[in-house]
Order: C-alpha cells, then structure tokens, then sequence
C-alpha cells in the first residue's frame, strides 16, 4: 500500500539485487496511486535519489514505465506481457464461453484465476447484470491466502510447493476470519481437496461470498480456478449448495475442454 516501504512488506530476506529493485519499484503502482514521483520511489525502496533515478531510467529505457506530468506511471512493456502471459495460458478462449453460462445462470460475477509465485491473478472475468457491481477485472492482483480461489489453488499444489510459499511470503491479516495460522491454513486445505471446492464468507473482504472449483490439469494439479464472487447478503445460505454445484460443473467443463486440446 502507498506510504509503507516495500521492503518491509514484501516477505523478502536479503533482496539486494538490481531486478529486486526494479520489482519493488513496479509493485508500488496500485489502483490507488498511479502515478509516483522520483523522490517518493526512492524513498519508498530506501535508497538514494540518485541511485532511485538509476532504477528510473533502466525502467523507462525498457518499456516499464514512462514518464508523465508528476513522475512515472506504468509503461506499454507491462501491457505486452500481460498479454503475452495470457496468451499462453491458453485457457482464456477456453474458459470464457462457460463462464459467461455460468454467470447468467447464477447471476454473479464470475473468475478465473491462477496463481503466480506467491499472488492470484485474475486472468479473465464474466460479469453478470446487477446493480451493484463487485469491483474486479482482468490483471487484478490477489493474495495467496484469503478467499476461495486462492484456497483451491493451493489446496491442489503439491505439499512442497505449499511448503516453499509459506517459507516466502507472510500470512496477511485482511479481515477477523483470514487464517493466518499455518496449522489451521494446512487443515483447511486438505478440507477443501476433500470435497473437491472452497466457499469462503467475508476472508479477504467482509462483505464478499467466494465459491471456487478447480480446473484441473491431465495430471491432476490446478491449471486455474473458476469462482463465483457475490456480496453476502445477495446470497441466501439455501442458494450456496445450487452456486457451489454450478461452479464445479463450470470448472469440470473447462478441464474436459483443456484436457482435449492437450491430448
């Protein structure tokens, strides 16, 4: 978040290096500050203006970021590897036809994500037709800890894979009900592979339901997750179980589909 050094919130030990830099750099940039100026990156990343202005202008000579009136801003770069990333996903064009049925057959807004080192990112979203709209879209960083999605992505990787992210990245705290506590984290995934979805109430936002399902790779890991995302009270608790099979049904569909392009 802007006004909290990123090194003291990224989970990181001993990041020293130039490309640790240039990540912290570019992971300031957030809905709620789009634009930085020299000096507040370089105080932001603690080192000294001028070597902040180094890190600045190896980012815009590559495409990174550019400069604007106030400072830097994200650069066309970015743009492309977004694209390229979901390029080669290959799930996009895939996954879209069945979630677009799925959010007019639920009436909520649906996702696909997959999990990238120690974050979710939503790689495509179907919105459904309400008045009140849940605010995600396409790129839209997640944690790896909080929410149905994330739950599924890693209740489906291996225990080492589990074990190496918990080592790296904090469990953050986002409301009274995010697991933050290892042991407990643990059981609850090995819960959610068990009956084969994840349903969370109010773990990354107070007023967010997130159910999710996994679309399963031939050799049975998660390739990705579709989930249903709804505020609360738009949901009552008798429509959980309908959302919850439709979301596993959705998600079953996507990995027929995946599985007969790979074969």
């Amino acid at each position: 978040m802007p006004g909290q050094p990123v090194r003291e919130s990224s989970g990181y030990r001993d990041r020293n290096s130039t490309a640790d830099r240039a990540l912290d750099i570019l992971q300031l940039f957030s809905d709620d500050k789009l634009v930085w100026s020299g000096a507040q990156i370089a105080e932001q990343i603690g080192v000294a203006r001028s070597t902040g202005y180094r890190y600045l202008k190896g980012l815009v000579g590559s495409g990174f970021l550019e400069e604007c009136d106030g400072g830097f801003r994200l650069g066309p770069q970015l743009f492309e590897l977004a694209r390229l990333a979901r390029k080669g996903v290959g799930l996009s064009e895939i996954a879209r036809p069945v979630m677009r049925e799925l959010a007019d057959a639920v009436g909520e807004t649906v996702l696909l994500t997959r999990r990238s080192g120690g974050a979710v990112v939503c790689l495509e979203l179907e919105e459904a037709a309400h008045p009140v709209r849940i605010s995600y879209e396409r790129g839209h960083v997640l944690p790896v800890n909080a929410g149905a999605a994330a739950e599924v992505l890693l209740a489906w990787a291996s225990d080492q894979e589990v074990t190496d992210l918990l080592a790296a990245v904090p469990l953050r705290r986002f409301t009274s009900r995010t697991i933050t506590d290892e042991e407990q984290l643990r059981a609850r995934l090995r819960e959610i592979r068990r009956n084969g979805y994840a349903i969370s109430r109010g773990e990354l936002d107070e007023d967010i339901l997130g159910i999710a399902a996994p679309v399963r790779q031939p050799d049975g890991s998660a390739a990705a997750a579709v989930s249903v995302a709804a505020l609360r009270f738009r949901v009552p608790d008798a429509d959980v179980p309908r959302i919850t099979e439709a979301v596993r049904t959705a998600a079953d569909r996507i990995s027929d589909r995946l599985h007969q392009i790979e074969s």
